[in-house]
């Protein structure tokens, strides 16, 4: 069973910004993409929007396994 945390969008925010601030990594928009079949796959996602981020497994960090003083 796959975990995921919610995040809302910002103003301007698009399917890789959302995955860098995640993951630090852009080419992990597909999971986050993949997670939120609900939403359409647009340029830019509106502000407001609960996207669902899914949780990786320990071994890759992410900003939520990442100590505080090294989150962007």
């Amino acid at each position: 069973m796959t975990e995921y945390l919610p995040m809302l969008t910002l103003e301007g925010d698009r399917w890789d910004l959302i995955a860098h601030r995640a993951y630090g990594d852009v080419a992990k928009q597909d999971l986050i993409i993949a997670a939120n079949p609900e939403l359409a796959i647009t340029p830019m996602l509106p502000a407001g929007v609960t996207v669902r981020v899914p949780v990786l497994p320990d071994d890759t960090p992410t900003l939520v396994t990442l100590p505080p003083w090294k989150r962007p």
